[in-house]
Protein backbone atom coordinates (compact mmCIF):
# COMPACT_ATOMS: atom_id res chain seq x y z
CA UNK A 1 0.00 0.00 0.00
CA UNK A 2 1.59 3.22 -1.36
CA UNK A 3 0.70 6.66 0.46
CA UNK A 4 -2.90 7.41 -0.95
CA UNK A 5 -5.56 5.44 -0.14
CA UNK A 6 -9.22 6.51 -1.55
CA UNK A 7 -12.60 5.12 -1.78
CA UNK A 8 -11.49 3.69 -5.13
CA UNK A 9 -9.95 0.87 -3.11
CA UNK A 10 -11.83 -1.84 -1.49
CA UNK A 11 -11.49 -4.54 1.11
CA UNK A 12 -11.28 -7.02 -0.78
CA UNK A 13 -7.81 -8.98 -1.39
CA UNK A 14 -8.06 -7.35 -5.21
CA UNK A 15 -7.58 -3.82 -3.84
CA UNK A 16 -10.01 -1.97 -5.97
CA UNK A 17 -13.45 -1.74 -6.48
CA UNK A 18 -15.67 -3.09 -8.55
CA UNK A 19 -16.08 -0.22 -10.70
CA UNK A 20 -13.01 0.62 -11.03
CA UNK A 21 -12.06 -2.77 -11.64
CA UNK A 22 -14.63 -3.01 -14.72
CA UNK A 23 -12.92 -0.04 -16.55
CA UNK A 24 -10.01 -1.19 -16.43
CA UNK A 25 -10.56 -4.49 -17.74
CA UNK A 26 -12.73 -2.25 -20.69
CA UNK A 27 -9.73 -0.61 -21.08
CA UNK A 28 -6.97 -3.38 -21.44
CA UNK A 29 -9.29 -5.88 -23.56
CA UNK A 30 -9.10 -2.66 -25.94
CA UNK A 31 -5.60 -1.85 -25.65
CA UNK A 32 -4.70 -5.41 -26.18
CA UNK A 33 -7.00 -5.67 -29.23
CA UNK A 34 -5.29 -2.88 -31.04
CA UNK A 35 -1.76 -4.02 -29.73
CA UNK A 36 -2.60 -7.79 -31.16
CA UNK A 37 -1.79 -9.02 -28.07
CA UNK A 38 -3.26 -11.96 -25.96
CA UNK A 39 -5.01 -11.62 -22.76
CA UNK A 40 -3.85 -14.03 -20.27
CA UNK A 41 -4.81 -14.79 -16.50
CA UNK A 42 -4.63 -11.62 -14.59
CA UNK A 43 -1.50 -10.99 -11.83
CA UNK A 44 -2.39 -11.86 -8.24
CA UNK A 45 -0.23 -9.24 -6.85
CA UNK A 46 -1.70 -6.41 -8.74
CA UNK A 47 -4.15 -5.65 -6.46
CA UNK A 48 -4.20 -1.78 -7.65
CA UNK A 49 -4.35 -1.95 -11.13
CA UNK A 50 -5.26 -4.17 -13.48
CA UNK A 51 -2.19 -6.62 -14.40
CA UNK A 52 -2.25 -9.51 -16.97
CA UNK A 53 0.05 -11.87 -18.65
CA UNK A 54 0.09 -10.92 -22.25
CA UNK A 55 1.66 -13.56 -23.89
CA UNK A 56 4.84 -15.69 -22.95
CA UNK A 57 7.04 -12.74 -22.51
CA UNK A 58 5.19 -9.75 -21.60
CA UNK A 59 2.47 -8.05 -19.05
CA UNK A 60 -0.23 -5.83 -19.91
CA UNK A 61 -0.71 -2.89 -16.87
CA UNK A 62 -3.72 -0.35 -16.84
CA UNK A 63 -3.58 2.14 -13.89
CA UNK A 64 -6.23 3.73 -12.44
CA UNK A 65 -6.31 7.45 -12.76
CA UNK A 66 -7.28 7.64 -9.54
CA UNK A 67 -3.78 6.51 -8.34
CA UNK A 68 -2.20 9.58 -9.36
CA UNK A 69 0.92 7.96 -8.00
CA UNK A 70 1.62 5.89 -10.73
CA UNK A 71 1.36 8.83 -12.99
CA UNK A 72 5.07 8.53 -14.32
CA UNK A 73 5.41 5.03 -13.84
CA UNK A 74 5.95 4.39 -17.48
CA UNK A 75 8.66 7.84 -17.81
CA UNK A 76 10.60 6.17 -14.94
CA UNK A 77 10.70 2.73 -17.19
CA UNK A 78 11.57 4.45 -19.82
CA UNK A 79 14.32 6.13 -18.48
CA UNK A 80 15.51 2.79 -16.78
CA UNK A 81 15.64 1.88 -20.33
CA UNK A 82 15.88 -2.31 -18.68
CA UNK A 83 18.76 -1.44 -16.55
CA UNK A 84 17.95 -2.14 -13.15
CA UNK A 85 14.00 -2.45 -14.12
CA UNK A 86 11.46 -4.31 -16.31
CA UNK A 87 11.69 -2.73 -19.78
CA UNK A 88 8.40 -0.77 -21.24
CA UNK A 89 7.89 -2.28 -24.81
CA UNK A 90 4.89 -0.16 -25.41
CA UNK A 91 2.47 2.78 -24.15
CA UNK A 92 -0.43 4.94 -24.50
CA UNK A 93 -0.53 7.45 -22.29
CA UNK A 94 -4.21 8.87 -22.56
CA UNK A 95 -5.90 5.45 -21.09
CA UNK A 96 -2.60 4.74 -19.15
CA UNK A 97 -1.80 1.54 -20.61
CA UNK A 98 1.43 -0.08 -20.85
CA UNK A 99 3.10 -3.17 -22.10
CA UNK A 100 5.74 -4.33 -20.28
CA UNK A 101 8.81 -7.27 -20.04
CA UNK A 102 8.05 -9.75 -17.77
CA UNK A 103 10.65 -11.24 -15.10
CA UNK A 104 11.19 -15.02 -15.32
CA UNK A 105 11.44 -16.85 -12.95
CA UNK A 106 9.97 -13.66 -11.37
CA UNK A 107 10.13 -14.75 -7.67
CA UNK A 108 10.31 -12.02 -5.78
CA UNK A 109 12.56 -11.48 -2.69
CA UNK A 110 10.18 -12.05 0.45
CA UNK A 111 11.82 -15.45 0.42
CA UNK A 112 15.02 -14.39 0.69
CA UNK A 113 17.06 -14.38 3.80
CA UNK A 114 17.60 -10.93 5.22
CA UNK A 115 21.39 -10.62 4.21
CA UNK A 116 20.30 -11.92 1.05
CA UNK A 117 17.10 -9.51 0.61
CA UNK A 118 19.37 -6.82 1.52
CA UNK A 119 22.62 -7.46 -0.50
CA UNK A 120 19.77 -7.76 -3.39
CA UNK A 121 17.92 -4.45 -2.27
CA UNK A 122 21.23 -2.31 -2.06
CA UNK A 123 22.10 -3.64 -5.41
CA UNK A 124 18.83 -3.00 -7.48
CA UNK A 125 18.63 0.17 -5.31
CA UNK A 126 22.09 1.48 -6.90
CA UNK A 127 20.42 0.84 -10.29
CA UNK A 128 17.25 2.68 -10.01
CA UNK A 129 19.06 6.03 -7.95
CA UNK A 130 19.93 8.35 -10.96
CA UNK A 131 19.79 11.80 -11.81
CA UNK A 132 16.43 13.48 -12.61
CA UNK A 133 15.00 17.08 -12.49
CA UNK A 134 12.32 17.94 -10.87
CA UNK A 135 8.84 18.42 -13.12
CA UNK A 136 10.70 16.30 -16.51
CA UNK A 137 8.35 15.18 -15.53
CA UNK A 138 8.35 14.05 -11.92
CA UNK A 139 7.29 15.25 -9.25
CA UNK A 140 9.31 16.41 -6.04
CA UNK A 141 8.83 14.40 -2.51
CA UNK A 142 9.02 18.20 -0.69
CA UNK A 143 5.92 19.11 -2.49
CA UNK A 144 3.94 15.57 -1.61
CA UNK A 145 4.58 15.12 1.79
CA UNK A 146 3.12 17.94 3.41
CA UNK A 147 0.06 16.63 2.00
CA UNK A 148 0.47 13.31 2.92
CA UNK A 149 1.16 13.91 6.85
CA UNK A 150 -2.08 16.09 6.77
CA UNK A 151 -3.76 12.80 5.32
CA UNK A 152 -2.63 10.87 8.55
CA UNK A 153 -4.86 12.69 11.05
CA UNK A 154 -4.55 14.13 13.77
CA UNK A 155 -2.36 11.97 16.05
CA UNK A 156 0.81 12.49 18.57
CA UNK A 157 2.49 11.00 15.84
CA UNK A 158 1.79 12.90 13.65
CA UNK A 159 2.75 16.07 15.30
CA UNK A 160 6.47 14.60 16.31
CA UNK A 161 6.37 13.47 12.39
CA UNK A 162 5.62 17.54 11.54
CA UNK A 163 8.59 18.39 13.69
CA UNK A 164 11.55 16.16 12.49
CA UNK A 165 10.35 16.96 8.74
CA UNK A 166 10.70 20.73 9.61
CA UNK A 167 14.30 20.36 10.20
CA UNK A 168 14.43 18.19 7.05
CA UNK A 169 15.42 19.76 3.75
CA UNK A 170 14.57 16.98 0.79
CA UNK A 171 16.54 17.14 -2.46
CA UNK A 172 15.33 16.73 -5.52
CA UNK A 173 17.88 15.59 -7.92
CA UNK A 174 17.52 12.35 -7.68
CA UNK A 175 14.81 9.51 -9.11
CA UNK A 176 13.35 7.31 -6.16
CA UNK A 177 10.69 4.73 -6.69
CA UNK A 178 8.47 5.48 -4.31
CA UNK A 179 7.24 1.97 -3.26
CA UNK A 180 10.83 0.36 -3.15
CA UNK A 181 10.45 -3.54 -0.94
CA UNK A 182 10.87 -6.95 -1.56
CA UNK A 183 7.69 -7.42 -3.29
CA UNK A 184 9.05 -5.03 -5.84
CA UNK A 185 12.32 -6.77 -6.44
CA UNK A 186 11.56 -9.32 -9.11
CA UNK A 187 13.99 -12.42 -10.33
CA UNK A 188 14.93 -12.30 -13.83
CA UNK A 189 17.09 -14.42 -15.48
CA UNK A 190 20.19 -13.95 -12.99
CA UNK A 191 19.90 -10.84 -11.94
CA UNK A 192 16.84 -8.32 -9.86
CA UNK A 193 14.54 -6.10 -11.74
CA UNK A 194 12.47 -3.83 -10.00
CA UNK A 195 8.98 -3.14 -10.89
CA UNK A 196 5.86 -1.00 -9.91
CA UNK A 197 7.65 2.55 -9.39
CA UNK A 198 6.22 5.81 -8.08
CA UNK A 199 8.37 7.70 -8.92
CA UNK A 200 9.35 11.12 -7.86
CA UNK A 201 12.56 13.39 -7.67
CA UNK A 202 13.85 13.52 -4.25
CA UNK A 203 16.97 11.55 -1.75
CA UNK A 204 17.74 8.14 -1.65
CA UNK A 205 17.15 8.13 1.79
CA UNK A 206 13.69 8.43 0.51
CA UNK A 207 13.51 4.89 -0.43
CA UNK A 208 14.58 2.54 2.60
CA UNK A 209 12.16 2.92 5.24
CA UNK A 210 9.37 0.77 2.78
CA UNK A 211 12.05 -1.98 2.98
CA UNK A 212 11.84 -2.23 7.00
CA UNK A 213 8.47 -2.83 7.27
CA UNK A 214 8.20 -5.54 4.50
CA UNK A 215 7.97 -7.52 3.65
CA UNK A 216 3.90 -8.70 3.85
CA UNK A 217 3.78 -10.50 6.92
CA UNK A 218 7.07 -9.12 8.63
CA UNK A 219 7.07 -7.73 12.12
CA UNK A 220 9.66 -5.31 12.63
CA UNK A 221 11.77 -5.13 15.78
CA UNK A 222 14.33 -2.25 16.85
CA UNK A 223 17.61 -4.86 16.12
CA UNK A 224 15.60 -5.73 12.60
CA UNK A 225 15.24 -1.99 11.52
CA UNK A 226 18.62 -0.94 12.97
CA UNK A 227 20.38 -3.84 10.94
CA UNK A 228 18.26 -2.30 6.79
CA UNK A 229 19.61 0.70 8.12
CA UNK A 230 23.20 0.15 8.88
CA UNK A 231 23.34 -2.12 5.65
CA UNK A 232 22.47 1.05 3.57
CA UNK A 233 24.92 3.03 6.28
CA UNK A 234 27.26 0.93 4.97
CA UNK A 235 26.56 1.22 1.26
CA UNK A 236 26.84 4.93 1.77
CA UNK A 237 23.58 6.63 2.56
CA UNK A 238 23.16 9.25 6.10
CA UNK A 239 22.00 6.68 8.13
CA UNK A 240 20.17 9.82 10.50
CA UNK A 241 18.16 10.81 7.29
CA UNK A 242 17.47 7.06 6.80
CA UNK A 243 15.72 7.15 10.29
CA UNK A 244 14.37 10.57 10.10
CA UNK A 245 12.15 9.57 6.58
CA UNK A 246 11.53 6.14 8.64
CA UNK A 247 9.77 8.07 11.26
CA UNK A 248 7.47 10.75 8.47
CA UNK A 249 6.78 7.83 6.03
CA UNK A 250 5.93 5.14 8.38
CA UNK A 251 3.61 7.95 10.12
CA UNK A 252 1.65 8.60 7.37
CA UNK A 253 1.62 5.41 5.76
CA UNK A 254 0.71 3.89 9.08
CA UNK A 255 -2.03 6.24 10.35
CA UNK A 256 -4.78 6.48 10.17
CA UNK A 257 -5.33 2.80 11.57
CA UNK A 258 -7.46 0.63 9.59
CA UNK A 259 -10.20 -1.35 11.57
CA UNK A 260 -8.20 -4.07 12.65
CA UNK A 261 -4.96 -2.46 13.41
CA UNK A 262 -3.31 -1.37 16.23
CA UNK A 263 -0.31 0.97 17.03
CA UNK A 264 1.28 -2.42 17.86
CA UNK A 265 0.10 -4.69 14.86
CA UNK A 266 1.01 -1.68 12.06
CA UNK A 267 3.86 -2.84 10.94
CA UNK A 268 5.09 1.11 9.68
CA UNK A 269 4.30 1.98 13.61
CA UNK A 270 6.58 -0.48 14.63
CA UNK A 271 9.06 1.19 13.15
CA UNK A 272 8.56 4.33 14.28
CA UNK A 273 8.14 3.75 17.30
CA UNK A 274 11.05 2.06 17.47
CA UNK A 275 12.80 5.17 16.27
CA UNK A 276 11.75 7.21 18.61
Amino acid sequence: MTEGESAWLAAAPWGINDRVRSRLAATAHEVAAEWNVELGEMVAAGRFSYVAFAGDEAILKVVPVEDDEADHEADALALLAGHGAVRLLRHDRARRAMLIERARPGYDASSLSEYEAMRIAIGAARKFWRPAARGRPFRWIGDLVPRWLDNAGDHYLVRQAREIYGTMRPDDATLVHGDFHHHNLLSHGDRWVVIDPKPMVGEPEFDVPTLLWNPIGHQPTKDSVDRWIGAFADAGLDANLIRKWAIVRGTYQGLPLAQDETAETSPQLRVVRALL
